[in-house]
């Protein structure tokens, strides 16, 4: 179930640096890996891996026809909830939750792949979780300098895409949407000292430029101070989802997608 509350090679880095909320940090560790989808597979691929090379989407509504050829996603307070707690993740609050990563990251949206592609894993306490929370953001050189020298042109910009509307020239849609995801897995997560638990965070990019009766608008309309704007905003929130998957097909392994 999700309410709402939403890569490159460089989160595995900083996932490194990723601490529990707790006061002392654990005895022993469970890793936890993150995935990313737009696809499921036909069947179970085992194995997904880092560098996985993407190739464009391509969508229609038997007028109009969108390609898209990179997506980007800037986030950050990636945290996974521990089963049982009430309290949602707060910074400061201990053993409610384990903090992945403070951000902000950029998620590069793997295209054209059928099922999950890992983009980073990390070390968290062992234990039941029940949902996963996180924050789209807009990085600004005053509150994430460090992101914004290693991605100027990320600067005011939470979503990138780029791509071809109707085989015209080539657009890039930017983004500037603030919101808090929050996911609520339909069986808790259990992450053991024994074996890694996989997650993936499925992005439906076929919903994200559509309008009434199911039709694409064109991605320069919802650049901000469009009239699309809201639309397609509205649209990348409704579109993300996160639940386990260990065989990495894109697929909920509870049976809901």
């Amino acid at each position: 179930m999700r309410r709402l509350v939403a890569r490159s090679a460089s989160l595995a880095l900083l996932a490194l640096a990723a601490n529990a909320c707790s006061d002392a940090g654990p005895s022993t560790t469970s890793q936890v890996s993150f995935n990313v989808a737009t696809q499921a597979a036909p069947a179970a691929v085992r194995g997904s891996a880092l560098g996985v090379v993407s190739t464009p989407e391509t969508f229609t509504d038997g007028t109009n026809t969108l390609v898209i050829s990179k997506v980007e996603l800037v986030a950050r307070e990636i945290e996974l909830h521990r089963a049982g707690v009430t309290a949602d993740c707060t910074p400061g609050v201990s053993g409610d939750c384990e903090e992945l990563e403070l951000g902000p990251v950029l998620i590069d949206v793997p295209l054209g792949v059928a099922g999950a592609v890992r983009t980073f894993s990390v070390q968290i306490a062992p234990g039941s979780y029940d949902k996963l929370e996180l924050k789209i953001h807009t990085p600004s050189s005053s509150d994430d300098a460090t992101f914004v020298q290693q991605h100027p042109d990320l600067a005011g910009v939470s979503v990138r895409v780029t791509g071809t509307y109707n085989n015209g020239p080539e657009f890039t849609y930017t983004g500037n949407l603030e919101a808090e995801m929050e996911f609520e897995f339909n069986t808790p997560v259990t992450a053991s000292e024994t074996g890694a638990t996989d997650l993936t965070l499925f992005v439906n990019l076929d919903g994200w430029f559509r309008g009434t009766g199911n039709a694409l608008v064109d991605p320069v309309t919802a650049n901000p101070g469009q009239s699309n704007e809201s639309l397609v905003e509205q649209n990348i929130q409704n579109s993300l989802h996160a639940f386990e998957d260990e065989d990495h097909d894109g697929r909920d392994d509870h049976g809901t997608l």
